[in-house]
């Protein structure tokens, strides 16, 4: 069952929050977490600031019990009440007791209700053991408790706490990759496919049949004769039906997974239902060949702390004589982490291309425009026979998700930002996370703040 509640940390915030709640003096240490949410029915708590309580403020640390004043919680009001955030009290458990101890209870008891006293309607408290694992509980006005069902981490890793698997002495331990295992735990998760063509199609056949708990796949399009040889499970009734490409993924997947999983989205990544679609997910797999969708998926990914796996593949093909020869093969897949490095950091777009693009786009010469949008870079070619490529890449790009959520790699992951293979070549290339400068990035965690993404054309009806 998809968790109804979640905790959802930036693999860097989370380490900032890691780092001061474990000092080398194994003491008990305090954090306050401001906590955006979601838009939609699912509740996701996206941790935006950690206000770091100094140790050397604290009136009482030991290694099983905390007093720290009052005054960072008044900070804390300040910043969370303006915009309506959540406030999360955080502390340390140095003992390994992954749980609420009865000096936790009694301790939310007398701090809980100064915060409703201030403002909002939901505030919550959480623990954290050695080894980074958080468990997390919400309160109403009323003081009724009620656990978070999942916390997250989107970092060099996929980190997963859940609360019906863990104990007292530690959390579960973690399912082993391509293991019926990490199949039933990704029977909780969702994932977003953005794209329902060449590689969009295979990611999601994957997604499904991995046993995602729900895969929702966004695209407007219809399929067409050009598209049957490379997008899986289409066939000419569909052409002739003038069928969605989205439809025609959900009736595969209820065929061998049952009503339910797979949910259709026949929208432009542009619109504000795709964007609300994407925020009841846990994961993004952005399949597409425009500039303007990889950057709304960009801008997703951080307002909705989202990890992000970008695929994307091009045959240059250079002049010779009066024919045309293959110069390369390529396929490349980038991880981008909430926190780290974006798409635009990378260069895979600037505000110069996602320009020129539109500009090719609204004032089209058509010829020109299929030339540097098509799959082989300097050709026409209407059906090109790629599905040898979007496979090759697509279960890449899944692969990488595994490794990620179900670490197996001989290497640590931050070394693999992005892949890029020449199959021309016969290369694989890894760059790290480290190899990308990161600028400032004012959209992260900014959760359901209108207008969505901080753009006018997604503003709600009732703004």
């Amino acid at each position: 069952m998809i968790p109804k509640t979640t905790l959802a940390f930036s693999g860097v915030l989370h380490a900032k929050v890691r780092g001061h709640l474990f000092p080398s003096d194994g003491l008990e240490a305090a954090a306050i977490l401001i906590c955006t949410h979601t838009p939609g029915s699912r509740l996701r708590l996206l941790v935006r600031e950690a206000i770091l309580v100094p140790h050397a403020a604290c009136k009482r640390r030991e290694r099983d019990a905390l007093t720290w004043p009052g005054e960072y919680l008044e900070q804390a009001i300040d910043m969370a009440e303006p915009v309506g955030c959540a406030v999360v009290l955080i502390h340390s458990h140095p003992g390994g007791l992954f749980g609420f101890s009865e000096a936790d209870d009694q301790s939310d008891r007398r701090v809980i209700p100064s915060l409703f006293h201030a403002f909002g309607a939901l505030h919550g408290s959480a623990v954290m053991t050695a080894d980074g694992a958080v468990r997390a509980r919400l309160y109403d006005p009323g003081l009724q408790e009620r656990p978070v069902d999942l916390v997250s981490v989107s970092g060099d890793d996929l980190r997963y706490w859940w609360e019906d698997q863990a104990t007292s002495c530690g959390s579960a331990d973690r399912p082993i990759a391509f293991t019926s295992g990490m199949a039933a735990e990704l029977g909780r998760l969702s994932a977003l496919v953005i794209g329902a063509s060449g590689t969009g199609s295979i990611t999601g056949e994957q997604l499904a049949r991995l046993g995602f708990g729900r895969v929702q796949t966004v695209d407007f399009d219809r399929i067409e004769w050009k598209n049957l040889n490379r997008i899986l499970n289409s066939n000419r009734a569909d052409v002739d039906a003038n069928r969605l490409k989205v439809e025609v993924f959900v009736e595969a997947v209820d065929g061998y997974r049952g009503e339910g999983v797979a949910i259709a989205v026949p929208a432009s990544i542009t619109t504000r239902e795709a964007v609300l679609a994407a925020a009841e997910c846990d994961v993004i797999f952005c399949c597409v060949d425009t500039l303007e969708a990889r950057h709304i998926a960009d801008l997703i990914a951080a307002a909705f702390l989202l990890p992000l796996f970008d695929v994307g593949v091009v045959i240059p093909v250079r002049k010779k004589g009066d024919t045309f020869a293959v110069a390369d093969v390529c396929g490349r897949i980038d991880y981008v982490q909430p926190g780290g490095s974006t798409l635009q950091d990378r260069g895979i777009y600037t505000p110069e291309s996602l320009r020129g693009e539109y500009l090719r786009r609204v004032a089209p010469e058509a010829h020109q425009q299929e030339l540097e949008a098509g799959y082989l870079k300097g050709l026409v070619e209407e059906a090109p026979a790629v599905i040898t490529l979007n496979m090759r890449a697509a279960s890449a790009c899944v692969n990488e998700f595994i490794a990620r959520a179900y670490p197996f790699r001989l290497e640590p992951n931050h070394l693999y930002a992005r892949t890029e293979f020449s199959l021309a070549a016969c290369e694989e290339e890894h760059i790290a996370e480290t190899a990308f400068t990161r600028t400032p990035n004012l959209l992260l965690a900014r959760g359901n703040a209108e207008p969505l993404l901080g753009m006018p054309m997604l503003r709600g009806l009732a703004q």
